[in-house]
């Protein structure tokens, strides 16, 4: 098969696109799949988007992905098909993808993993965010061939407009990138921690109090966040903050001890892929997550971590991991063989390759 690759930033950059897709490619061309990625955003302007000022180049940047989905029009009698991750143009009505699937009569394989067909509550403001055009998911899914979801929760919106809907969710390569444990017995305090960017820092407002608390009772630990922007929060002394950086995601990831995924219930996080979750776990160490969403199919209370919903469930599976290295190197091993078993790309392959039958 000839498979051209529709997405929205420059390969190698974001993490929907590198395990959602990406890690699937070599897999693609040992079966002697051909394929291109046609990102719609530039290396350049990529770099500035979420950056202040520099307008003029951003508006640039933004016409020249048009002008480079305008050009691919003409090339699409190569392909056999053509997968769209999330949309083929950021802003905008769904043009390019009614013009490929009807008048160019291509199969298109249309992947999300989040709640697209709404408005992200920590989205763009302003005029791009105005621009959005939501409701383009649900045609898309009518015209698509097969549509791609990370998890069920997505899946039954989709199957409103189309039956061939597939479950493919975001894995992780347990072999050659999250290949390392998390030794439980390593001295110094506990590190308990987060990462994700900056639209989900608001997420960590249900733990701040928790945390508070058990600094308050003298418990010894480090908090340690893992973002694009520090969290503007000063009332926890044993806050450490990192910028995230793809070269060094994985020896930074493997200072903490335990990871929280705590989830605002609300439409969009019920949307989520738990993927918080899933890189914790595949380090070897548990995941403390909110029962919102995926998150209650990866974590077994108890077992690969715990689920938490009140101030209370949460101080108490902390306390509980904070104190025991037993505890936490035994369920961390159990979090470890749910990704393996479940949620690796090596678990996964044959699912993703089905696509393009």
């Amino acid at each position: 098969m000839r498979i051209l690759f529709l997405i929205p930033y420059p390969p190698g950059r974001a993490p929907s696109q590198r395990f959602r897709f990406e890690q699937y490619l070599d897999a693609l061309a040992a079966h002697g799949h051909q394929y291109r990625l046609a990102p719609f955003l530039s290396v350049a302007t990529w770099d500035i988007l979420y950056k202040p000022g520099q307008t003029v180049a951003k508006i640039l940047g933004i016409l020249g992905g048009f002008l480079r989905r305008l050009a691919l029009l003409f090339s699409m009698s190569a392909y056999d098909f053509v997968f769209i991750h999330r949309e083929a143009a950021p802003i905008g009505p769904p043009v390019f993808e009614w013009l490929i699937t009807k008048v160019l009569r291509k199969k298109i394989v249309y992947d999300f993993d989040d709640a697209i067909w709404m408005k992200d509550p920590a989205g763009e403001p302003g005029i791009i965010g105005r621009l959005k055009w939501q409701q383009k998911v649900g045609s898309i899914c009518r015209w698509a061939y097969k549509v791609s979801c990370g998890n069920e929760y997505l899946a039954d919106y989709a199957r409103q407009f189309n039956r061939n809907v597939v479950v493919n969710p975001t894995t992780l390569d347990t072999d050659l990138l999250h290949n390392q444990v998390r030794d439980q017995n390593q001295d110094g305090p506990p590190v308990i921690g987060w990462t994700g960017t900056h639209t989900t820092l608001r997420h960590l407002d249900l733990v701040w109090p928790v945390l508070e608390r058990l600094e308050q009772e003298g418990q010894q630990f480090v908090f340690h966040v893992i973002s694009n922007e520090p969290p503007i929060y000063t009332g926890l002394r044993s806050l450490r903050y990192s910028l995230w950086h793809k070269q060094t995601e994985i020896p930074d990831l493997l200072q903490f001890n335990l990871g929280l995924m705590p989830l605002v219930d609300d439409p969009w996080a019920r949307g989520k892929c738990a993927f918080k979750a899933l890189q914790y776990m595949a380090l070897g160490m548990p995941a403390l997550v909110s029962p919102v969403g995926m998150n209650t199919e990866v974590v077994q209370d108890g077992t690969n971590g715990f689920v938490c919903a009140t101030d209370d469930e949460w101080y108490r599976a902390l306390r509980q991991l904070l104190a025991n290295q037993q505890e936490r190197a035994r369920q961390g091993a159990a979090a470890r063989r749910t990704i393996v078993e479940r949620y690796s790309v090596a678990s996964n392959t044959d699912n993703f390759l089905r696509l393009f039958q």
